[in-house]
């Protein structure tokens, strides 16, 4: 069954009460096959408030956590360049969760499709944009 690497994006909107966010994620939950990089752990935790740690926290719990390892950590290095080249300019840490998916087979599920331009990468049933 297909993995999927959670996007910060889709978690807050889940943490947010989208229902959108919400139809797409129980069922990854349900057949295990929720990821969430430690990145993301890393920019919730950046950007919650202290009355959503909780919530926040069994989100987390609930998803199985992609670790960076040094495969990782080369692969997104190698993206960064090979997009830049291009002349996109990423953040490291898209680099890093693009990588992420890319060594562990995850699809990513995002907003942000910007972020990720290699295409295959995404999970292609994302259906609902928020403004």
């Amino acid at each position: 069954m297909q993995t999927v690497l959670i996007d910060t994006d889709i978690t807050i909107d889940y943490l947010r009460g989208i229902p959108d966010a919400r139809n797409l994620i129980l069922p990854l939950w349900d057949n295990d096959t929720a990821y969430l990089s430690i990145i993301s752990v890393y920019e919730l935790y950046a950007g919650m408030k202290d009355n959503e740690k909780e919530d926040t926290e069994n989100f987390i719990q609930a998803c199985n956590i992609e670790p960076v390892t040094i495969e990782i950590a080369k692969k997104a290095g190698e993206l960064y360049r090979k997009f830049r080249g291009q002349g996109i300019t990423l953040t490291s840490l898209d680099c890093l969760i693009n990588a992420s998916a890319i060594i562990r087979g995850h699809k990513i599920a995002t907003r942000n499709k910007d972020h990720y331009p290699n295409k295959e990468i995404l999970l292609a049933k994302m259906l609902y944009k928020r403004e």
